[in-house]
């Protein structure tokens, strides 16, 4: 009973920069591949003229050949796109955390779009969409079939219009509507909060912008001066799909002593193979002029820390989650992250086009790969305290077609106990609801997500007690306690 997971693109409605770490690189790739394959080119030139000879109706030159490159991209990887002038606009607005639109990152799953993140604060968030809901239809539209680009061009729109969707909710067995108002999203990608007593701060980043580490510097130096008696942190990304890569560097600098390395990298062209550090130099971006960690105090480099991921925590926040494990900085609590190991540059085609390309593997300070992987958490922790049923059809890197592969160590035992564990969970998931009363079901249905921060929240309540030397209720999900057995990480090549 294997699920086949198709066309996942991770493209956000409003934000493209989804689940990427993006690398700006100034050099321009250098044509050594070698001379061009003319009898494929030939071939490609006859398939063109012949379509526009035979077709049954006109073809537009310019759209036929864009649909060409888009499929030639597309064919790469989950996470390589051509990017046309809506798409080349959006992904220089959603960098900025600032864009019209839903506020949904989402994939293609067996025909049709699947939720993969709803941002917070957003009108989708607000709205109660939920990571893993199936979308059916937009307005009255039916989406199995339609390609991704249609479907999220349907769903975008001018601020204060709506469109409904259709939703259906594997957990509840139930497909319902919902209709929002798409709206000029400004993302807070910082939010701090002192909890147990103002003696434990805890940092929630959303996703990682041009200004997310000034934003981290000034409400970190708050924290400090107004809780004079912090004994503890709480680095809270879960959910949080990344973002530019010099702010996961810049992020991870804060905690992290002064040249520390945090990530390096490794691909074809040289400027590909680097090595990021914790020093401003490798996290400077144009919009900032001076250090905004300089003034940092330095209990933050040694001050006890938990960091939290789940399923969705992905790309920038895999890197920082796995330079403070690495360092031994922190533990990393909750679940096992995304697994989306690979670093994208855009690269400008014209004045209001470019390319999305996949150039680089990352790999963790000591090493490592996490590509289709994932950082493993040091302590599972559930979301739930019931338990989190549901964790083994959770989509990640490595259910998606076309991922790239770990290099390192081999991905069949885990895909082969992840497709396991899917069959028995889909099986007990539907016993489960076929027991349920009317009345069980409606509860269910009523029920809101969880809150990130809340005093409902289980996961950080757990690392709270962690801090505070109190016993943790860890996860007994199979997935998280009894993993394939990983090999010993072999050095990055150079």
């Amino acid at each position: 009973m294997r699920k086949t997971l198709k066309n996942i693109s991770l493209v956000s409605v409003g934000l493209v920069a989804g689940v990427l770490a993006t690398l700006q690189i100034s050099a321009t790739a250098q044509n050594s591949a070698g001379p061009l394959p003319l009898d494929q080119l030939r071939l490609m030139a006859d398939i063109f003229g012949q379509i526009k000879r035979e077709y049954v109706e006109p073809v537009d030159d310019k759209k036929l050949l864009t649909e060409a490159i888009k499929g030639m991209v597309a064919s790469l990887d989950p996470h390589s796109a051509y990017l046309d002038e809506k798409d080349f606009k959006e992904l220089q607005e959603g960098t900025r955390g600032r864009f019209a639109g839903l506020g949904i990152e989402i994939s293609q799953e067996e025909g049709l779009v699947k939720v993969i993140n709803p941002i917070e604060d957003t009108p989708a968030f607000r709205a109660g969409i939920q990571p893993g809901d199936l979308i059916t239809r937009i307005d009255d539209k039916p989406v199995r079939g339609l390609p991704l680009e249609q479907a999220v061009k349907r769903m975008r729109g001018e601020p204060g219009t709506k469109v409904t969707l259709t939703i259906y909710r594997k957990s509840e067995e139930r497909t319902f509507p919902i209709s929002i108002t798409r709206a000029e999203i400004r993302v807070q990608s910082v939010k701090t909060k002192m909890l147990d007593n103002n003696t434990i701060g805890w940092v929630r980043l959303t996703s990682f912008q041009e200004r997310t580490v000034a934003d981290l510097g000034r409400r970190l130096n708050e924290m400090a001066q107004k809780n004079p008696g912090l004994k503890g942190i709480v680095l809270d990304l879960r959910n949080n799909g990344g973002g530019v890569l010099q702010g996961a560097v810049g992020v991870a600098a804060a905690f992290l002593p002064d040249d520390s390395t945090v990530v390096s990298t490794n691909g074809q062209v040289p400027d590909a193979k680097r090595v990021y550090k914790a020093t401003f130099n490798n996290y400077r971006l144009s919009s900032l002029e001076d250090d905004p960690l300089k003034d940092l105090p330095a209990l933050y480099k040694k001050i006890p820390m938990v960091v939290l991921t789940n399923a969705y925590s992905a790309s920038a926040s895999e890197i920082v989650a796995g330079a403070l494990q690495d360092h031994h900085r922190a533990l990393i609590m909750g679940k096992t992250t995304f697994g989306k190991g690979s670093v994208q540059t855009v690269r400008p085609l014209t004045n209001d086009t470019g390319i999305k390309l996949t150039i680089a593997y990352y790999y963790t300070p000591t090493g490592k790969s996490i590509q289709a992987k994932g950082i493993r958490p040091d302590i599972p922790v559930d979301q739930n305290p019931e338990g989190d049923p549901d964790d083994a059809l959770i989509t990640r890197e490595i259910d998606t077609e076309r991922h790239l592969h770990n290099k390192q160590e081999s991905e069949e035992p885990e895909m082969n106990e992840r497709e396991q564990r899917r069959v028995e969970e889909l099986r007990r998931l539907e016993e489960e609801n076929a027991k349920k009363t009317p009345e069980e079901r409606e509860k269910d249905r009523r029920k809101k997500p969880i809150e990130f921060g809340s005093a409902d929240d289980f996961m950080l309540q757990q690392a709270i007690a962690q801090l505070d030397g109190q016993p943790v209720k860890r996860s007994k999900s199979k997935l998280e306690t009894n993993p394939p057995a990983d090999k010993p990480a072999k050095a990055a090549p150079a």
